[in-house]
């Protein structure tokens, strides 16, 4: 094995450890009573929160193009696999197999509508395809906020309308209520089911970024032109990485429906992916460890801060500022180089 290699497993192995270690400390203080109420319920979320952040560096860092539309994928995502668990919930009672089966189809759900919208998407570059996925996101919140759907034992009932229109039976159910969304999903989302998806997406994501696919795409960002002369099918590989972080995008949105005792499309406004891509550009571009602590950090500062309300949004300013300075200032990457550069040369040495 090259020292390359062994620096990247290295690398990835920490990656996987640090994740591993919070969460064996946030179980440690739950189990002594160390951990507020508060806290306690932005444990999902977190998880939800580092799971979109990672997917979408794998297409804004990773491939090099500008997404603004990963809300809209994790919308499909929430509402695929609230529905199917909002429809299973008295034939499947297995409550771990209903949310591992939701898992499943929220991912292949967003996979169907990343591959469907990536073919024409991709064609764009920079600006204009930012623009076209803010787009997308925004239509598929609205299309959801239209749709009433109910079941009764004639099947299912679909309006545009209102719920009055659906022409149910009495004891028909109610399972998508136009711009009241989804009410009742089981809420089988747990920290340990959070942890879980979260190191599937760092291992699916990591992999990726090591494989030939990943550097094929890599090669497709740093230069397009040269990529496409050695033969490298540039739509190939660029939908593949749109599709694989649409596709964890939608069980982020899984695990975000199933803690919520309402799902409701405006949630997933634009102002959620651009909180997502404030994860990825302050964590780093093409760096999926940083994106993991920007997203913890950035998420549960400003409940951290909460008492301190007359200087808690002042302190989570200075902190946005203090770690973009250290991600992209020239002298901190200087730093970074000569410090961890040295300690991960002293690994690789060590493995030998």
């Amino acid at each position: 094995m090259t020292g390359m290699k062994k620096k990247k497993l290295i690398s990835n192995f920490i990656t996987y450890g640090i994740v591993i270690i919070a969460f064996i400390i946030v179980q440690i203080m739950q189990s002594t009573g160390n951990l507020s109420s508060m806290m306690t319920g932005l444990l999902v979320p977190l998880c939800v929160y580092v799971v979109l952040a990672v997917s979408l560096n794998l297409v804004v860092g990773i491939s090099g193009e500008l997404s603004l539309g990963h809300a809209g994928f994790m919308c499909i995502g929430a509402f695929a696999g609230a529905f199917f668990s909002k429809c299973t919930q008295n034939t499947i009672t297995v409550g771990g197999l209903r949310f591992f089966l939701a898992f499943l189809i929220g991912a292949a759900f967003a996979a169907l509508f990343g591959l469907l919208i990536g073919i024409p998407v991709l064609r764009l570059k920079g600006d204009y395809l930012a623009i076209v996925t803010l787009a997308f996101g925004e239509i598929i919140k609205n299309v959801i906020n239209v749709f009433y759907v109910g079941v009764d034992s004639h099947g299912v009932h679909v309006s545009m309308k209102d719920q009055f229109s659906l022409g149910m039976e009495p004891d028909g159910m109610l399972i998508l209520n136009g711009p009241q969304g989804i009410t009742g999903t089981p809420k089988d989302a747990s920290f340990l089911a959070g942890i879980i998806l979260i190191l599937v997406t760092l291992f699916v994501v990591l992999n990726l970024i090591d494989s030939r696919d990943g550097r094929a795409i890599k090669s497709i960002r740093d230069n397009r032109i040269a990529a496409e002369s050695i033969g490298i099918n540039i739509t190939k590989y660029k939908l593949m990485a749109f599709t694989v972080s649409a596709a964890l995008a939608g069980a982020a949105g899984s695990l975000y429906a199933h803690n919520l005792a309402t799902l409701q499309a405006k949630k997933f406004d634009y102002n959620l992916s651009i909180l997502a891509l404030v994860f990825v550009v302050l964590g780093g571009i093409g760096n999926i460890r940083g994106s993991v602590i920007a997203a913890v950090v950035l998420t549960a500062l400003p409940e951290l801060l909460r008492d301190m309300a007359e200087y808690r949004m002042l302190i989570y300013a200075i902190v946005l500022i203090v770690m973009m300075i250290f991600n992209w200032a020239p002298k901190a990457l200087e730093w970074r180089e000569r410090y961890l550069g040295r300690f991960f040369r002293k690994s690789v040495k060590e493995g030998k």
